[in-house]
């Protein structure tokens, strides 16, 4: 059986386990971008990105749906802090907020195929 058979609560690793929980507030904005994350378009989005720098138009091209589909989940990256974007005379390009973001995906990748 895969529970404990005798109940013991080991003390120091519960207070341990405990205080390595962020606050409210953090675990609930983690929350959020997992959830972001979890969509299927959003997820492809984001591994393109993390290859490198994309117009809309790329990204659409990469995704194979609309713009104006791309642009809802752009916007929802934007407001989580998963993606930044830049214009250049009429084009918008966008890429990963930071390294952070670039280092989950890319982990989470390898321990899939683990």
């Amino acid at each position: 059986m895969d529970i404990c058979q005798e109940k013991t609560i080991h003390i120091d690793k519960v207070r341990t386990a405990a205080e390595s929980i962020p606050e409210s507030h953090v675990v609930d904005s983690l929350v959020e971008v997992f959830k972001a994350l979890s969509d299927t378009t959003r997820l492809k989005i984001v591994i393109a990105l993390s290859a490198c720098e994309l117009c809309v138009c790329d990204i659409a091209a990469v995704c194979n749906i609309s713009e104006s589909a791309i642009s809802h989940h752009l916007k929802t990256l934007r407001m989580l802090k998963i993606v930044q974007f830049r214009k250049e005379g009429k084009i918008v390009y966008y890429r990963l907020d930071d390294e952070h973001v670039n280092s989950l995906i890319k982990q989470s990748i390898e321990h899939v195929l683990e």
